[in-house]
């Protein structure tokens, strides 16, 4: 449909078309939806790196691990696995970290292949970063492992690592 209008006088005239002009002998390819969803689907899953927990950085101590701050001079406080850790200030919680249980993983380090891939371990809370016994291998740190557990994830020369890690 065409319309077509005077504007102001009849000296000056426009004509405005409403109706897009037609395509000469192309045709629009049919859209293929099932096609575009799995290459989006495909960009999203190689773009995207899955992260289930919280990222933090590990330093590791050697022993004595005894007196700790969540259980003084009990031995029996040390998993059988010697995979345990010192809490930093973001996990201490208080004290209210002591006992729980985190599944850690080495995701990157200073020195590229410090970290041992696909490898997570369980480690259990035993005692406070801020007031071990020996003197972990840096400061700051969101926690400090035990030999045993720094060394099951990463290259045990390392001073320290950066972690992946999730209460269960």
């Amino acid at each position: 449909m065409m319309m077509s209008y005077n504007i102001y006088s009849r000296a000056f005239s426009c004509k405005f078309s409403l109706k897009p002009k037609k395509m000469r002998n192309k045709t629009w390819p049919r859209p293929r939806p099932l096609l575009f969803i799995l290459i989006v689907l495909f960009v999203l899953h190689s773009n995207l790196h899955t992260v289930h927990g919280d990222v933090g950085t590990s330093a590791q101590y050697s022993p004595p691990y005894l007196p700790t701050a969540c259980y003084d001079s009990d031995s029996s406080q040390f998993p059988s696995s010697n995979l345990f850790a010192a809490a930093g200030d973001g996990i201490w919680d208080n004290g209210a970290s002591c006992g729980r249980q985190y599944q850690v993983r080495c995701i990157s380090a200073a020195q590229p292949g410090t970290c041992i891939p696909d490898k997570t371990i369980l480690i259990k809370i035993v005692d406070y970063a801020g007031s071990l016994v020996s003197s972990p291998s840096a400061t700051g740190t969101t926690m400090v492992l035990s030999q045993t557990g720094f060394g099951a994830i990463a290259d045990s020369t390392a001073s320290s690592i950066n972690i992946e890690f999730q209460q269960v």
